[in-house]
């Protein structure tokens, strides 16, 4: 968890930056998406993005750690939610960059998916479990091979339960990508998905997040602890990638142009967002698919997000005006955090597109 002034500093640059530029954001692709209006004590995208933050200390999870040995003898860790009174569903959330099973969206989709009799369990991607992993490679934000074998394997030692699975932010841009890639075969692994705050466009998102105001409350947030774990691989596998360059990158181009990308395989930043953007996945998709992004979310401009043009018929977009990046607050202050996992839970729980009346404000 960040510390609390850091989130306090964060949230007053924000209120100086948006108090006033704060504009009403129209329409949504699907109605839907009128259930969630953000409070009026919480203005403006990056408000509704930092202030989620510190609403995670509402919520107790208690979590069962399990390691597993991966395909390529590395290893990632899993913390999962065992106590349920109906252990035929499964939640499987895929957190975004840098995050864990204590992020603030984790704490709060478990414990109400725990409430309802459901289990749950949250793969971390590899470095992520606070525990750097063997392998030079770590997570990318296109590593649909990653998801693969983890769903794979959870449905095979799952094979009585119906397995549900979400992914916020990076791990929501994995998983849609994974559901376009396989198509039909991924009905006989998952029977719904979520993507949460997903930057399906990834040079859309970086062009967002690498300038201006962005760049100082986010970018230079992710990497602060992106640059030590790079450094650690660089020193532990003997790489010859320059070192001081990447103290010095400020952005995600500087930084993923060195490091996540050769590492990766990949040329270049470029060519990275290129091939890893989900996307161009979307019309692929044919597992009952719920997209949810918010219209003034920081980290994606609102014309990269898809049109019902843009996506199969198995998708349904919900794009509300407000909710920020992962955020989505409600009620009176403090507030809660419980509209997103409620959404998420009623699109799973539904033959339709899941619409469930939000707590009231």
């Amino acid at each position: 968890m960040k510390r609390p002034n850091r989130i306090l500093d964060f949230l007053f640059v924000a209120l100086m930056y948006e108090r006033n530029s704060i504009s009403a954001l129209i329409g949504s692709s699907n109605a839907s998406a009128q259930l969630y209006r953000a409070p009026w004590w919480l203005p403006g995208g990056h408000l509704q993005t930092i202030y989620a933050r510190s609403l995670a200390t509402n919520y107790r999870v208690q979590y069962r750690r399990e390691r597993w040995e991966t395909p390529d003898n590395d290893f990632i860790d899993l913390d999962w939610v065992d106590l349920a009174s109906d252990s035929s569903k499964l939640i499987v959330l895929f957190h975004g960059l840098e995050g864990f099973s204590q992020s603030h969206y984790a704490f709060s989709l478990m414990a109400i998916a725990a409430q309802r009799g459901w289990r749950g369990v949250v793969p971390h991607f590899r470095s992520c479990s606070g525990e750097a992993n063997r392998l030079l490679r770590s997570y990318h934000s296109g590593d649909s091979r990653e998801i693969d074998w983890i769903l794979r394997r959870i449905k095979s030692e799952n094979p009585q339960s119906e397995i549900y699975v979400v992914g916020v932010s990076l791990g929501g841009n994995m998983l849609l990508k994974w559901l376009g890639e396989e198509g039909e075969a991924a009905g006989g692994v998952v029977q719904r998905a979520t993507a949460v705050s997903a930057p399906m466009d990834l040079a859309a998102a970086a062009g967002q997040l690498d300038f201006g105001l962005r760049r100082i409350l986010y970018t230079s947030h992710f990497l602060r602890s992106m640059k030590p774990k790079a450094l650690a691989k660089i020193a532990a596998h003997g790489l010859t990638i320059d070192t001081h360059a990447i103290l010095a990158s400020l952005t995600f181009h500087q930084f993923d142009d060195l490091f996540t990308a050769p590492i990766h395989g990949f040329k270049n930043a470029d060519d990275y967002w290129t091939r890893c953007s989900s996307k161009p996945w979307l019309k692929q998709i044919r597992v009952p698919t719920l997209l949810i992004n918010a219209r003034n979310d920081p980290f994606l401009p609102t014309e990269a997000l898809p049109n019902s043009a843009e996506v199969s018929n198995s998708v349904v977009l919900d794009f509300p005006a407000t909710g920020g990046h992962v955020g989505f607050v409600s009620g009176r202050f403090p507030g809660h955090i419980e509209w997103l996992p409620r959404r998420i839970l009623g699109f799973f729980a539904s033959d339709a597109d899941g619409i469930e009346p939000s707590v009231a404000d």
